[in-house]
């Protein structure tokens, strides 16, 4: 089963159930405006994230079409996280989407736009290789409470999971247990590239140790790729 598939059925079913946490949604303070090259296709592309409404939570915007940032829009592609929504595709979004969700940013607008204006499909830029340009910018701009349209104020709530939830496929897996707070723990295996080679990453406080450990964390690929 893709990983998709298996997180909407996850979704779908009643082994998660919605929690209010007693915080209020956040947005970004003010507009964040970064380009860059891209990974895959080496174009530049430009990114502005605005501030967004409270309840309608973080999604792109690319050439006037409106793709959420959402496992509902994932795509399999090849090294990266791509969404995709009526023939558009939003491609590399992995390092962006977790500065954001990691720094608390829960409702903004993502406008992205390549040079080229016929093109159907852009990338995030990458710039080297992590997380850290994103965390940079939304700490210079910082975040503020996040009101809806009409001027209120929206609870932010969490999913509770009920029992153990499986997936796996060829060699990876990924698991979860019910508990009180996040606890994350992930190990990956590259006996080939020695510099990489086996490690294991455990954190029970992410907003510790994000910057420190996660943001810093640059993607790589191995000389046959």
């Amino acid at each position: 089963m893709r990983l998709s598939a298996a997180i909407n059925s996850l979704k779908s079913s009643n082994l998660i159930s919605w929690k209010t946490t007693g915080k209020l949604q956040q947005t970004l303070a003010g507009c964040i405006e970064l380009s860059g090259k891209t990974l895959h296709s080496g174009k530049v592309s430009k990114v502005k994230i605005w501030p967004g409404f409270a309840g309608e939570g973080r999604y792109f915007e690319f050439h006037s079409n409106l793709i959420p940032a959402s496992i509902d829009f994932v795509r399999e592609s090849l090294l990266c996280t791509t969404l995709c929504k009526d023939g558009y595709k939003i491609r590399t979004v992995e390092h962006l989407l977790s500065a954001l969700e990691a720094k608390g940013i829960d409702n903004c607008r993502i406008q992205i736009q390549s040079l080229d204006s016929e093109d159907t499909e852009v990338e995030v830029p990458f710039f080297d290789g992590s997380a850290n340009a994103w965390v940079e910018a939304i700490e210079q701009v910082g975040r503020k409470e996040a009101l809806d349209r009409c001027g209120n104020n929206v609870e932010k709530l969490a999913p509770h999971l009920s029992e153990p939830f499986y997936v796996s496929r060829n060699d990876s897996f990924m698991v979860a247990f019910p508990a009180s707070k996040v606890h994350i723990s992930c190990g990956i295996d590259f006996p080939k590239v020695p510099a990489i080679g086996c490690q294991w990453f455990s954190s029970a406080a992410l907003d510790d140790s994000y910057e420190k450990h996660i943001a810093c964390s640059r993607t790589f690929c191995i000389y046959e790729e």
